[in-house]
């Protein structure tokens, strides 16, 4: 018996923003939708187009408060092969929410409050 990985689920508040945000915080592309009949929710699969890993994005209609993230200790991790590059942009976007220079990391956050790791590609 072997497990792999498939995809990780936020639950996002706003699907459109969240959508813009992880499209160009991390050029993350939709790949397939799911759309309850009742319209109660959504669910939004994104890929890096590299990876078979997929970060599902899940839209609850009925929601209608912020999601209690605790702690906020778990995240994704990303690595990109410019690092600095992607330092600036995440700069410029205003994401950038923790850094670790001793490590060489950072965090952006999504507009749910979610954290993303961003590690450079050979570390």
């Amino acid at each position: 018996m072997q497990f792999r990985f498939a995809h990780n689920n936020f639950n996002v508040r706003d699907l459109e923003r969240s959508l813009k945000f992880y499209d160009e915080a991390l050029g993350l592309k939709e790949v397939r939708r799911i759309n309850a009949k009742d319209g109660s929710f959504t669910i939004v699969y994104l890929s890096d187009g590299l990876t078979p890993h997929q970060l599902e994005l899940t839209w609850l209609r009925d929601w209608d408060k912020p999601y209690n993230l605790g702690d906020n200790e778990f995240h994704l991790a990303l690595s990109v092969d410019d690092f600095g590059a992607a330092h600036h942009r995440h700069q410029q976007m205003g994401c950038i929410c923790f850094e670790n220079p001793a490590m060489g990391i950072y965090f952006i956050s999504d507009p749910d409050g979610y954290w993303v790791e961003i590690i450079p590609s050979k570390m």
